[in-house]
């Protein structure tokens, strides 16, 4: 059975990176262990952050490493056998976050970021999946202002230089927005521009039957091996062999380990985190996503409840999981918004984030293989990313002109 096109992993990235393809014509089947959007953009924060324009960095302020030691953040969270594991790429990560290079990354980061919504948008008319996005933006709630202050000022240089759109609002302003919030915070940056989603998961499984209404098809399987057969390329699953032109590699946490069977050793690492959904009081309901920005989660109201997503745990991708970072930092939104009820599953969900060291994705050709394309990396942006990674490889591999340049998130970068 031969397919022009196989696309690895379900994800936002691989679901929108089959969408383009199939949109052009292309024959295209979409691969994966479990149903689209039910890995790692399921669990996120629901947020398609147009404002998300500066990565997140490595701490490089002694103050902010000597408080991450003693591993009680809410924020961030390590294991040793994780940091021991990703030692050469967290050394990178903590490398490319020295502002000579960051300013730089921030630019190349910012030109995939700008394309997020305006590729959202064609996505979501097509799938019918309008009642799934809010466009009232987000809060980023802080409790110190000199941290709100900062903040507002980066807001500025982003509304200038990247069209960001956002309002800074003192502590009166933000309780009239969200009066069920504790008094005495300093404010918060509005960000006005980026849009919610109400289910993250639901949002890529109808992309992902958009793309089926296309003529794509999706096999849900375990992949067993992938290799080249003669011009093309050979992808053996539990349910059978594939045949493709070209394949595609969006596997995200799994990419690197996948790739090593081909000889690509990239420096990928993970940022592991947590969530769980509540219940809450009609009578007090949050109106808004919010993130306790200085303490390190989200609040997002959802269908599925208020979903408390926790920052980031750095350990191996198949530890086994550690309730702890959720508790603190549930003890921390209990303080912020009192009216949050009782946990509404028995065990919080855990992904991983795909990572690597400059804070950018690979979106581009293999440097040694004809027809093995890469598409991973996102780290904490996938689900904002994932239609304009989608639309940029289709152009790629299509030989069109790409709405953006590209060699930034070449492979061989490494």
């Amino acid at each position: 059975m031969s397919r022009q096109t196989v696309v690895l992993g379900a994800g936002m990235i691989g679901v929108s990176i089959a969408w383009h393809l199939a949109r052009r014509g292309r024959s295209v089947l979409l691969v994966d262990r479990r149903p689209p959007g039910q890995e790692t953009s399921y669990g996120n924060g629901g947020l398609i952050q147009r404002e998300a324009v500066r990565p997140y960095t490595f701490p490089r302020e002694f103050g902010k490493l000597l408080s991450a030691l003693p591993n009680r953040r809410v924020d961030i969270r390590y294991r040793l056998s994780g940091m021991l594991q990703f030692a050469g790429p967290l050394y990178g990560y903590w490398r490319y976050s020295a502002p000579r290079h960051y300013e730089r990354i921030v630019a190349e980061y910012a030109s995939l970021i700008m394309l997020s919504t305006q590729e959202h948008a064609p996505m979501i008319e097509a799938a019918g999946a309008a009642g799934l996005i809010g466009k009232e933006g987000w809060l980023e709630v802080h409790r110190s202002r000199a941290e709100l202050e900062r903040r507002q000022r980066e807001a500025e240089d982003a509304a200038m230089r990247f069209g960001v759109a956002h309002e800074a609002l003192d502590a009166v302003a933000l309780a009239r927005l969200e009066p069920d919030l504790k008094p005495g915070l300093a404010g918060a940056v509005h960000w006005t521009n980026s849009w919610s989603v109400a289910d993250p998961g639901g949002l890529v499984a109808a992309y992902a039957e958009s793309y089926k209404r296309q003529g794509g098809e999706f096999l849900q399987a375990n992949i067993e091996w992938v290799s080249q057969a003669g011009q093309g390329w050979h992808v053996e699953t539990d349910s059978g062999s594939y045949e493709a032109d070209e394949v595609v590699v969006a596997l995200g946490p799994w990419a690197g380990g996948w790739l090593r069977g081909l000889g690509y050793h990239l420096p990928t690492f993970v940022k592991r985190g947590y969530h769980m959904h509540y219940g809450a009081e009609r009578e007090r309901r949050l109106r808004h996503w919010v993130a306790d920005a200085d303490i390190g989660y989200i609040l997002a109201p959802m269908r599925a409840g208020i979903r408390l997503t926790t920052g980031a745990e750095l350990a191996r991708l198949d530890a086994p999981p550690s309730q702890a970072q959720l508790d603190a930092a549930e003890r921390r939104a209990r303080e912020l918004y009192p009216a949050l009820g009782g946990r509404l599953e028995e065990a919080p969900w855990k992904g991983a984030r795909p990572c690597l060291p400059d804070m950018k994705p690979i979106i581009g050709p293999a440097p040694r293989h004809k027809g093995l394309w890469l598409a991973f990396g996102h780290g904490h942006q996938g689900f904002t990313m994932g239609p304009a990674t989608g639309r940029l490889m289709a152009e790629m591999m299509e030989g069109e002109p790409t709405a953006v340049d590209m060699a930034p998130f070449r492979a061989d970068r490494f």
